[in-house]
């Protein structure tokens, strides 16, 4: 993956010019629209890794924006960065399409950690349907088969499983699980990582099929 680029849609002019600032100085390339028209406009003709949207644009809702680009089939990661603090309008970000939520004032250390943690989840193949051995995981309708048998995960053991089998064969590390599937800014010295992995492998049975790699992180494989 080359060069991660975000677009920033910020109508106010020094907080626009921030978030792009510290944005580029995480490495990030960064485009910056000041109204829903710009906006709309960038995402036409540039391809964005993910968007970071605030709502209370001059000439529009960006949640309008949003949901105008989950309409139009564009998966891009959104980031909705807004002093709008309630929960309703929390949820009526979720449920437009929006896959983060930032409330002004923020640090811009989560800014940054939050849109890495989006762009990190573009990174998984776009195969729907992966398996590994008697393991079917089947990404679009969320289900997992172990051997013919449906499991019921939770969506963070889901989430964790589909990382793992979307790189089957390689080791994926607890920081690379901790940002791509936990929201909340988890710390990677944390033990989350395992209460989901001990809960996983017992679903998942015998013969063992994820490995620990001692002071890295783990691997899924094919028992042999």
């Amino acid at each position: 993956m080359g060069q991660v680029r975000v677009l920033v849609c910020e109508d106010d002019l020094p907080l626009g010019d921030e978030v792009a600032a510290g944005l580029r100085a995480a490495g990030f390339a960064v485009d910056l629209a000041r109204d829903y028209a710009e906006a709309d406009l960038k995402i036409a003709v540039n391809r964005y890794d993910c968007l970071v949207v605030d709502r209370g644009l001059p000439d529009g809702d960006g949640l309008d924006l949003v949901r105008a680009q989950r309409e139009s089939g564009r998966r891009t990661p959104v980031l909705m960065l807004t002093a709008r603090d309630a929960l309703a309008d929390r949820l009526d970000g979720f449920a437009n399409g929006a896959d983060d939520y930032v409330v002004k004032p923020f640090a811009m250390d989560e800014l940054t950690a939050r849109v890495r943690a989006l762009c990190r989840r573009q990174e998984l193949p776009a195969s729907t349907r992966t398996e590994i051995g008697d393991l079917v995981v089947d990404r679009p309708r969320r289900r997992v088969h172990r051997d013919g048998v449906l499991l019921t995960l939770t969506p963070k053991e889901f989430g964790v499983l589909e990382m793992l089998a979307a790189r089957a064969g390689s080791v994926v590390t607890r920081t690379d699980l901790i940002e791509c599937c936990w929201d909340e800014m988890a710390e990677p010295a944390s033990n989350v990582v395992d209460v989901v992995m001990t809960q996983l492998r017992r679903k998942l049975g015998d013969p063992p099929i994820i490995e620990t790699v001692r002071g890295v992180g783990f691997t899924i494989a094919p028992p042999p």
